[in-house]
């Protein structure tokens, strides 16, 4: 008998190091792709420097795209997981009936950037006729353009002239070089340009209704089939989500590595970041109604933003008292 219980228990002892290996170990790897940079960027790089993912047992890899549109293409082809930014032209996808997604978090529930003009620009309505830059047709700074546009009463077909020229730093620079009249700048940029002396800013766009702007977008079969490997995810990203909010110092140094040197700045930008950047990032219906609203599917009037949103692993975490651990509160 004694032989049977002492057999047992190193088998016991041999299951528990295994079922601890297990949970340590790297789950299978998972590529997410990224466009743009701003707030996101920071908190993409605060999770990969505190080896957040590693810490939740993933191995995560990160690929940026130059816009949107080439973004959606690769989710498409299968080449990533899934999307954390650029909500708004992920969940076309799922409205023109592309491929099934599914809104998992909201980042940033505000139009974040600001509209930058020439100086000959001093109204809204002096934008009509004039030659606007997008990064791509089809990427999420289409549509808040042209969102953004038609909430000013300009039609952006008939009265103003999109033109692709690429993301913010491009973007900035035909602006410098008077190619084009206005265009969308993200925040921590919005000084680069102005310091150009070729520039104002025109419009706080974050000054907006609630839009759906950046969050994670995975499609639904992924969702179902990798779980487990999704609550990992969102356990780190809350966790950089709590050291966003509460170490200004590693907020910071992510600006300092984009090249944002100045510390009047730098809290100038995070200042205006953590406005944005939720602690309980929960996708919230009137933020993707704004996001329809902007979509050009026909299909996006008639959808319902319960039907693009999957919030059950984030409002888990949150009933658990993981989010309020990390930021040292409860028992």
């Amino acid at each position: 008998m004694k032989r049977i219980l002492a057999s047992l228990t190193g088998l016991l002892a041999v299951v528990a190091i295994c079922s601890h290996a297990g949970a340590q170990a790297p789950l299978n790897n998972v590529i997410l792709g990224y466009s743009g940079g701003g707030s996101t960027g920071a908190l993409r790089r605060i999770i990969e420097r505190d080896k957040l993912w590693e810490k939740y047992g993933l191995n995560v890899k990160s690929v940026y795209f130059g816009s949107g549109g080439v973004l959606t293409q690769a989710l498409v082809g299968g080449n990533i997981a899934g999307s954390d930014s650029e909500i708004p032209a992920m969940l076309n996808l799922s409205i023109a009936g592309v491929l099934d997604m599914k809104l998992v978090t909201v980042t940033i529930n505000k139009i974040d950037h600001a509209f930058i003009v020439r100086k000959n620009i001093s109204r809204i309505q002096d934008l009509k006729g004039k030659k606007l830059a997008v990064s791509r047709f089809g990427s999420a700074s289409d549509m808040v353009t042209r969102q953004v546009l038609k909430s000013w009463k300009i039609d952006p077909d008939k009265e103003a002239v999109l033109l692709q020229s690429g993301n913010t730093p491009t973007r900035m620079t035909a602006l410098a070089a008077g190619y084009v009249d206005g265009a969308l700048v993200s925040p921590e940029s919005v000084h680069t340009v102005l310091a150009t002396g070729c520039c104002r800013v025109l419009a706080d766009l974050s000054e907006l209704a609630d839009y759906a702007r950046y969050g994670y977008v995975f499609p639904t079969a992924w969702i179902k089939s990798n779980r487990e490997a999704l609550r990992r995810l969102m356990m780190a990203y809350l966790e950089g989500i709590a050291i966003f909010r509460t170490r200004p110092k590693a907020v910071y140094a992510s600006l300092e590595e984009t090249g944002v040197k100045d510390p009047a700045i730098q809290k100038d930008i995070y200042e205006r970041w953590l406005t944005q950047v939720r602690e309980y990032p929960l996708p919230e219906n009137g933020g993707v109604q704004s996001v329809l609203d902007s979509l050009p599917s026909p299909n996006a009037k008639t959808a319902k933003p319960a039907q693009l949103i999957d919030a059950s692993i984030l409002e888990e975490l949150k009933k658990s008292g993981f989010i309020d651990k990390l930021y040292g509160r409860g028992g």
